[in-house]
């Protein structure tokens, strides 16, 4: 069988696999690779993707690389297929290896590798080990570099990207052509996440969910808190997530005087208590693509204030379901934050706007529609 490992040209199409699955006398196999099931929104994506694919077309395995386990009860729950390849933290030489012989050993007609690790390993073992179809993600904002696309777009037959804003890095900052990459925006259950019936008159909370590392930023969050707070006594922010920061984020709010204002929370399988005692969510990221965390609060009717980078515009509307700041800018992003802390019934206002455009562009139910007719083309060679 002929395979493309050419990079082609952005005015020239090059030629895709000789795949044709139309008349598949079987679901054509298919192999979901992630990291691992830690807390992410990627992993919650991947496996809210895994159990909606039609089971008549599409047989799905999970196949893990490393241990973590904090998503285990919600894939059970699914009722997916999961196969670890090591129960090591971290990706290591065993994980790689146990790959490498299982792609071998269990011949399969499509790869769909999840964050950085599996998108760099899952297509160098997936070619070599002659995978039909091997699709790419790249989802956050700094996956592009991260992933090595530059190098590492050719492997892949196709990529996907979840915002317009990535797919134009993509093309035009890693020379991947047009023609190979398809833009799926997330999805989000917007019967899970729902407002909640009423919402508490208590003192307003300001929630952030972020690993806590440099691309999220939580230092610029703190420091707009801080000035925020000032014309807001009584209001909180609750920062759930761990990360490298952690420990210096925590010097910053004891140096600012803000210790018995800020709370730091674990991450954990279901956001929506903390949803529901929210007043709005905050986000001070300084490279997205289009995080989920944004899509979930507007599914349960909150407002939210974040930063203008990556895909955030193409899910938030400034003045209608929240407000946008420059990325690093502290004062900006308190100006919005008090702006929307000063009024009920704008956060009211803005809350209802975002689960109505959520439940209109962002449904799981589409974005699993979409992938399925964009799998379904490449293997009929149609795209």
């Amino acid at each position: 069988m002929k395979r493309d490992f050419g990079r082609g040209g952005q005015g020239q199409k090059a030629p895709g696999p000789p795949l044709n699955h139309t008349f598949l006398p079987r679901p054509a196999s298919t192999v979901f690779l992630l990291q691992d099931l830690s807390f992410g929104g990627t992993q919650r994506q991947a496996l809210e993707l895994a159990r909606r694919l039609d089971p008549h077309r599409f047989r799905v395995e999970v196949w893990l690389l490393a241990g973590g386990d904090d998503l285990l009860p919600v894939a059970r729950d699914f009722g997916l297929r999961l196969a670890w390849l090591s129960r090591r933290h971290g990706v290591g030489p065993g994980a790689l290896a146990n790959l490498w012989r299982r792609l071998q050993a269990n011949p399969i007609d499509v790869l769909l590798p999840f964050t950085v690790v599996p998108n760099i390993w899952g297509r160098l073992w997936g070619r070599l080990a002659r995978v039909p179809l091997i699709v790419g993600n790249c989802r956050g904002g700094g996956a592009p570099r991260r992933q090595h696309e530059s190098l590492l777009w050719p492997l892949a037959h196709h990529l996907l990207c979840n915002s317009v804003a990535l797919q134009a890095v993509l093309i035009n900052r890693h020379g991947v052509p047009a023609h190979r990459v398809t833009v799926i925006k997330n999805g989000v259950d917007v019967d899970f996440f729902r407002p909640p019936v009423t919402r508490q008159d208590l003192a307003p909370v300001i929630l952030s969910v972020a690993r806590l590392v440099p691309d999220k930023d939580p230092g610029t969050l703190v420091r707009a808190f801080r000035l925020a707070a000032a014309e807001h006594p009584e209001a909180q922010l609750w920062l759930v997530g761990d990360g490298p920061l952690k420990e210096p984020l925590g010097r910053l709010v004891h140096d600012l005087g803000l210790p018995a204002r800020v709370r730091f929370l674990a991450a954990r399988p279901d956001l929506r208590p903390l949803l529901h005692r929210a007043s709005l969510l905050a986000l001070s990221s300084v490279a997205e693509a289009l995080p989920n965390v944004v899509l979930e609060a507007m599914a349960a009717g909150l407002p939210v204030v974040a930063t203008r980078v990556g895909g955030v515009p193409e899910m938030v509307t400034p003045g209608r379901t929240g407000w946008l700041a420059p990325p690093g800018d502290a004062p900006a992003l308190a100006a919005a934050i008090s702006q929307l802390l000063g009024s009920v019934e704008t956060r009211r206002a803005f809350g209802q706007a975002g689960r109505r455009r959520v439940q209109q562009d962002f449904s799981l139910a589409a974005m699993a529609r979409r992938y399925q007719e964009v799998l379904q083309g490449l293997l009929q060679g149609k795209i």
